[in-house]
């Protein structure tokens, strides 16, 4: 098993352009004593919209490292793959995360649930979990409705994982994630507790686990819920983490991955105090911000490059359906606060950046367009070379707000 690191940050670089820019933020936060490792993350879908593959990535990765000069460690997530999707992720990457939200609700057979049970007489009646205030009350019923409905998904979680490790001739080299985030509804502190130890009984060597927090975590804008009930969830779940890998013998390096949603910049501090008191470690994903960072540049640009951005807007609002629906349940976008194409037409360039940069406080800034354009990507795909030569004509201006919205906004908050 390869051992995760203690921090890592997952980013992601949808046109294999950003590398450089990123990995600036993560040498920026080094010097200031912020040891954490980058994780690049692209999913199938997204390779499947562009017309990539995953070893693109990887070149783009391996390049940004030698020409920087990074000497730490860094990784290559195969993000959200299941058994259909996971063999072209095999040989580049490192980190694996086995997505099975859209397995749970799936019934175990019935023998499966009972022998569950049968082995875990613990997770029934008070649960005492230090950390937690108040044990947990959990009777046989409310383990066998867990069980129905989760159990199922940590055994394709665990045929992927034995998939993964056949593929790669027998070597579990990697780093293991489950995600259950993009799921409709969240999975309380106990029912993680019955999840983590249905995932030992699965011998998956999990290091990171991806549950469904309380709350909206919606694509590119704020975290929207109650905070101090997200405080709670969070640091509960930290709880029942460390007391799975004592009781389980999950490995020690587990921890709480933060999946959903890019700019959850409201539970930051939260985030923050959480793992300083706890020593725990993290895991965090802001992988569609490098995309918006790029159109913020182009625009930034002017000439051509704010053109480019305004094109790129009109086409998603003329193709908004189609792009949304792939990611129904993690946008929230209210139609009427879409200015329209011509509008848009007519901005500055202060105007384009002003609605499109993740700046509560500035009165321009619209979360609605933020979203629409987070979800467009297909539309600079479809643009080929066009776009790609815009990248590289606008190189630095592109550059600079990609590494300074993860280091300032991402980075810094969540560790300093």
């Amino acid at each position: 098993m390869k051992t995760c690191p203690k921090f890592t940050f997952g980013v992601g670089d949808r046109f294999a352009h950003g590398a450089h820019a990123q990995l600036a933020a993560f040498i920026e936060a080094k010097k200031l004593g912020i040891d954490i490792t980058p994780v690049w993350n692209k999913s199938n879908r997204e390779h499947h919209i562009i017309g990539t593959e995953p070893s693109q990535t990887r070149a783009a990765a391996d390049k940004a490292v030698a020409d920087l000069g990074w000497t730490g460690g860094y990784l290559l997530d195969a993000d959200h793959i299941n058994l259909a999707t996971v063999d072209r992720f095999v040989a580049p990457c490192d980190f694996f995360t086995l997505d099975v939200a859209d397995d749970i609700g799936e019934a175990a057979a019935a023998e499966d649930v009972a022998a569950f049970i049968g082995r875990h007489p613990e997770l029934i009646g008070s649960v005492a979990i230090d950390g937690i205030a108040s044990p947990f009350e959990i009777t046989r019923a409310d383990v066998e409705k867990a069980a129905n409905k989760f159990l199922k998904a940590t055994q394709k979680a665990a045929a992927i994982h034995q998939h993964i490790v056949a593929a790669k001739g027998g070597v579990d080299d990697f780093v293991t994630e489950v995600s259950m985030d993009e799921t409709d509804r969240p999975q309380t502190p106990p029912e993680l507790l019955i999840i983590l130890a249905a995932i030992a009984d699965q011998g998956i060597p999990i290091q990171t686990i991806a549950p469904k927090f309380t709350g909206r975590f919606n694509k590119g804008v704020d975290y929207a819920g109650d905070l101090k009930q997200f405080e709670t969830e969070f640091n509960d779940d930290l709880a029942v983490i460390a007391h799975a890998v004592r009781s389980y013998g999950l490995p020690a390096t587990l921890k709480l991955s933060v999946h959903s949603g890019s700019d959850k910049f409201s539970i930051y501090p939260i985030i923050r105090d959480a793992i300083r008191r706890s020593g725990a470690g993290l895991h965090i994903k802001t992988a569609g911000t490098n995309w918006l960072e790029e159109i913020i540049g182009l625009a930034e640009s002017g000439g051509d490059g704010l053109a480019l951005a305004k094109t790129i807007y009109a086409r998603a609002r003329e193709k908004k359906a189609a792009l949304c629906e792939p990611y129904a349940t993690v946008i929230d976008i209210r139609d009427e606060n879409l200015p329209s194409a011509e509008e848009v037409n007519s901005w500055t360039s202060v105007e384009f950046t002003s609605a499109l940069r993740h700046d509560p406080n500035n009165p321009g800034y619209n979360p609605d367009l933020r979203q629409l354009l987070h979800v467009g990507f297909k539309i600079a795909a479809q643009l080929g070379e066009t776009y790609l030569n815009a990248l590289k004509a606008n190189r630095e201006i592109v550059a600079n707000n990609v590494t300074a919205n993860l280091l300032e906004r991402h980075i810094k908050p969540l560790f300093l």
